[in-house]
């Protein structure tokens, strides 16, 4: 009688089965995983770029019902500039001291700044695609609407994700 000895290790056509099975599931788990990932950049530069103009807005708004009605100009910072993209007015530091302060919200290519009084520029976001400031009523001067539409890439060099956000404020002064 023949003792067989226990096989030990593969034979060709079992590790050649394996291999073809790994590379399908490969080719089918691959473009799902970077479409997955794809969606994830997307989605998270959307919420970033939507905190942003939650921001911006905060700002804007907070700023401009404290400006004096009659002091709201609204133009442009240059002639590359669309004519609505700036905003200047002033506003009362203290009630009690009465000291005004000029202030300045402008778009300069993608950048949008905040200038109050002479003391320099301010960022508040590098990711600005279009601002409008408008009256969206000619008789009622104390109400202004504010338009920001911010852009940023996602992860392909034609893809962006875009949020466009706007509000009206009403003038307290």
């Amino acid at each position: 009688m023949a003792i067989v000895a226990p096989r030990k290790g593969f034979t060709l056509v079992e590790i050649m089965v394996t291999i073809c099975i790994i590379s399908i599931l490969f080719a089918i788990v691959a473009p799902i995983f970077l479409q997955v990932n794809r969606q994830f950049i997307q989605v998270r530069t959307r919420l970033e770029l939507q905190q942003e103009a939650r921001g911006i807005l905060y700002t804007l708004t907070r700023s401009l019902r404290q400006a004096h009605i009659g002091s709201i100009t609204i133009s442009r910072a240059n002639t590359s500039q669309p004519f609505y993209s700036k905003i200047t007015f002033t506003t009362e530091q203290s009630a009690s001291a009465y000291v005004s302060n000029t202030m300045v919200f402008q778009q300069e290519r993608t950048v949008l700044y905040q200038l109050v009084g002479g003391t320099g520029k301010r960022v508040l976001s590098r990711n600005l695609n279009y601002l409008a400031f408008t009256f969206p009523r000619s008789d009622d001067m104390s109400l202004v609407s504010v338009t920001v539409t911010l852009r940023k890439s996602i992860y392909e060099a034609n893809k962006y994700a875009l949020i466009t956000a706007s509000e009206q404020v009403r003038i307290m002064n």
